[in-house]
């Protein structure tokens, strides 16, 4: 008996688990077997043709009859999600696709479990393979397209055996999670999130300068923004010091022309700054002694407000157009002009790149001999100042400047290398955030940095880009939340959108932080985000999609609601969102406004829309049943299991729900489930210890649990007595809606961190 492989092509078809996948493979696709990559039963898809050159585009086959979620690139920096039923739905630059074949119905996938009758989710990873990078696109006759390129006209090649990798499961989640563990296991240049340091930042609430004062900022509106925090009661514990500190001037020529425009009154093309020092500007210098730099307010944040972390922002190139070639301090990087080449497929989704400032005026590009002298320098200094981590933005960048250098992956790979190692040796927390990154070369080539942005940027004067950034950093995170840990941007508390984006930042599991101007500020909602000590209630994996909706559209099909899950140690959390009304137009090619109903839609949501949710029961033999507390709305509802609740919701609203497996006491007849602090928005992600002792004779439960505010819990008889450490407390019972509450007044103590709650049943 021959065992057939689980993913394999045989009579000119992509076969997974006995479904077909795709039809009409050309013979010049070659398929290696996956085995080497690790246990998962995959394969690796090349091709070769006839010829050496720097690009090429290859059939796959064709694909129809399915629905897919694809992660592709709108713009240069950054990938949005688009779903669709066959090939010609798939975009330009798609960078995952995520394929679920259609036999069988999605209950009976849930109840069995068995991928015979249910569901297989098919997983494409395009990768890089030695200088060439590879994405997958659709065309207008339902094919699946390979595309391969160097970046570099000289970097050239014909034969490829490991452009893309294929592995299936009935989970989507785990199958995704194996696929890109394989990846990393064949190409070895980067780790996987579960494997990396996290720094300290992710569990605090911080303070970004950027909405605040974009390029203005100065190291007096630091401190201010900060004071100004701290007086509400939510002091935030880091801050990230975005562009404005560093050192930059423009090109001689470029200043002339600009005087010139202006004289003439004519609009020209505005002024490329490039770095011109290692060293903060004048802005962030001590008044009373300039060699004092930016030492100076990363000393007052410490001292004077108590922060922990203080981060700055710099370009991977150092800035926006490089480093200033001809600078005598700058001379032993070796900089140069380079001019970028753009992939066409990135060419098409964001055509406005033809008249982009770094397009038409070049980037200082520091030699790739030189770039970790240069970071290690950077570093150093900012280390020696008192700067604990980096934001390193605009990194695709490099993609597009590899011509003559070998092309853009390798240019990728050697600022990659020396940008691990230098932020290894400066910043011990491994403090760094990836930004503008979202291209195969950075995320493939990094093995240090555990912090990735997770969409294009939090616009508080676009009103069409609330609704995207939610479904987009969701949605991103199914293919980034593997490799680095999600951030879904700062927000700003006093915005008409602010619950809306404060409660999804909430729920990410990533880092949680602002970006409001000092004395604008709404504290009531920060207060259900951010604990009094500036720690968060932060959830344990990043926030995705739940599995209904990996395949609807939340926000093109005017039907469907965007629900994400997550995990907390002992309850899961769930969020709620109505997207509909805008997206990334594929004809206009930027995002805008569709029409869309105005009324409420409503969707339903179950206890199993939290993935793991049964990993957080305390029963072996728990029935399914949970207990929901909604935030908005402040209702329990009892969920049996497979029982759906509808939630309805218009445009930009929302909802959240704790979601808690019931525990079930003194035989059956008590039924209990706790939901943590239920002021905060996540507030299950306050319950660090949960013990039921069913020896007494009606039951008792231990809670440990972190923070202060209102603790509630679904107890479906009147507690007894309710103790927190030895003392009995005030306790309030709702009898209808089965809730228990009681008043944690103040913090913990730093040595006992927790506060100790019985309940006697």
């Amino acid at each position: 008996m021959t065992i057939k492989p689980a993913v394999r092509i045989a009579e000119k078809k992509l076969i997974v688990k006995e479904r077909t996948i795709l039809t009409n493979v050309p013979d010049n696709v070659i398929a290696t077997s996956g085995a080497a990559a690790g246990p998962v039963e995959g394969v690796f898809l090349g091709a070769v043709f006839d010829g050496d050159a720097s690009n090429h585009v290859v059939s796959l086959g064709t694909l129809r009859d399915v629905r897919f979620l694809s992660c592709f690139r709108f713009k240069l920096w950054w990938m949005a999600q688009k779903m669709g039923d066959k090939g010609r739905d798939i975009p330009l630059e798609t960078q995952f696709l995520l394929v679920e074949s259609k036999e069988g119905s999605q209950l009976e996938s849930d109840l069995a479990g068995d991928e015979e009758n249910g569901i297989v989710y098919t997983v494409f990873l395009p990768l890089i393979e030695g200088p060439f990078k590879a994405c997958l696109q659709g065309n207008d006759r339902d094919e699946l397209q390979l595309c391969l390129e160097s970046g570099d006209p000289q970097t050239v090649g014909s034969s490829f055996t490991h452009a893309v990798y294929i592995s299936a499961g009935s989970d989507p989640f785990g199958t995704i999670y194996e696929a890109i563990k394989a990846v990393k296991l064949h190409l070895g240049n980067f780790r996987l999130r579960n494997e990396k340091k996290l720094p300290g930042i992710v569990d605090y609430f911080g303070w970004c300068t950027w909405d605040a004062f974009y390029q203005e900022v100065t190291q007096e509106g630091v401190e201010a923004g900060l004071e100004s925090l701290q007086s509400g009661g939510t002091p935030p514990k880091f801050v990230i010091i975005d562009d404005g500190w560093q050192s930059v001037g423009s090109d001689e020529h470029k200043k002339q022309q600009e005087q010139e425009n202006q004289e003439n009154q004519e609009p020209g093309q505005p002024q490329l700054l490039r770095l011109t020092g290692i060293k903060e500007n004048e802005k962030f210098q001590k008044k009373e002694d300039p060699s004092v730099g930016i030492k100076n307010i990363a000393t007052i944040a410490k001292e004077k407000h108590g922060l922990k972390y203080v981060y700055v922002w710099h370009a991977i190139t150092g800035y926006w157009g490089g480093v200033k070639p001809g600078v005598k301090e700058m001379e032993e990087y070796e900089s140069a002009m380079q001019y970028p080449k753009l992939s066409k497929g990135v060419l098409e989704n964001e055509p406005g790149w033809k008249t982009d400032a770094i397009a038409l005026q070049g980037l200082g590009l520091v030699n790739p001999r030189n770039v970790y002298k240069f970071y290690n320098e950077l570093h150093s200094y900012l280390a020696s100042a008192g700067i604990d981590g980096v934001k390193v933005d605009v990194q695709c960048i490099l993609e597009t400047l590899g011509g003559g250098l070998g092309g853009g992956v390798e240019l990728t790979r050697q600022y990659h290398q020396a940008l691990d190692a230098s932020v290894a040796r400066n910043f011990p927390d491994n403090g760094c955030i990836a930004c503008m990154s979202h291209n195969l070369e950075s995320l493939y080539c990094s093995k240090q940095t555990a912090i990735v942005r997770a969409s294009d940027d939090f616009y508080p004067r676009d009103p069409v880009s609330h609704t995207i950034h939610i479904a987009s950093v969701a949605y991103n995170s199914v293919f980034l939340g593997e490799i680095m840990l999600p951030d879904w941007d700062m927000f700003q508390s006093l915005h008409p959108a602010a619950e809306y984006h404060g409660s999804a930042r909430a729920l990410s599991g990533g880092p949680v932080y602002v970006s409001d101007k000092p004395g604008k500020h709404n504290f009531e909602l920060l207060r259900k985000l951010v604990l009094p000590d500036g720690t968060i209630l932060r959830a344990l994996l990043p926030g995705r999609p739940t599995k209904d909706c990996l395949f609807s559209d939340p926000a093109r099909d005017g039907v469907s609601l965007l629900k994400i899950w997550n995990m907390n140690k002992h309850t899961g959390v769930l969020g709620v969102y109505n997207c509909q009304g805008a997206a990334w137009n594929s004809v206009e090619r930027k995002n805008t406004f569709h029409q869309t109903k105005s009324e409420a839609i409503t969707g339903h949501v179950r206890g199993k829309d939290v993935h793991n949710i049964s990993d957080t029961a305390q029963d072996p033999n728990w029935n399914g049943e949970v207990a929901l507390f909604s935030h908005i709305n402040r209702e329990i509802t009892v969920l049996p299991l497979n029982v759906a609740m509808p939630v309805s919701l218009k445009v930009l609203e929302h909802e959240v729900f704790t979601v808690t497996p019931i525990k079930a006491l003194n035989q059956g007849l008590i039924k209990f489930a706790p939901f943590g602090l239920v002021e905060m928005i996540n507030g299950g992600g306050a319950i660090e210890g949960l013990h039921y002792d069913d020896a007494t004779s009606s039951g008792a439960v231990s809670l440990e649990v972190k923070g202060c505010g209102r603790f509630g819990a679904y107890s479906s008889a009147k507690p007894s007595k309710c103790l927190v450490g030895s003392a009995s407390v005030d306790f309030e019972y709702n009898s209808a809606s089965g809730l228990v509450t009681l008043e944690l007044l103040e913090m913990p103590s730093e040595e006992q961190r927790v506060h100790k709650i019985e309940i006697e049943l």
